[in-house]
């Protein structure tokens, strides 16, 4: 399964020859190239797969799947916290 994460673009810069990004994923900083995006200016929000900007989002598309990545996270999370009834020697759940 692959996964795309959105991110806003806070510095836009060369490397190699190729134009860069700097893009804020909810506070975690990374690096992307934009050489797909050639329309993503600083402050667009785009979609990243595997380093590269494969799309730019508006804000809304952008707040949309940030809010469903965080529902999965907390669906995630609460789905891997031990059941009491199924875990009282606390050696993990049973088949």
């Amino acid at each position: 399964m692959c996964l795309a994460v959105p991110g806003q673009v806070i510095e836009i810069y060369q490397e190699n020859g190729l134009a860069m990004g700097r893009i804020d994923y909810a506070g975690v900083v990374g690096a992307a190239c934009l050489a797909y995006t050639p329309e993503a200016v600083e402050g667009s929000w785009v979609i990243v797969h595997a380093g590269f900007a494969l799309q730019v989002l508006d804000e809304a598309e952008a707040a949309a799947s940030l809010a469903t990545l965080t529902e999965l996270n907390e669906l995630i999370e609460a789905d891997s916290l031990p059941d009491d009834d199924d875990d009282k020697d606390g050696q993990g759940k049973l088949p």
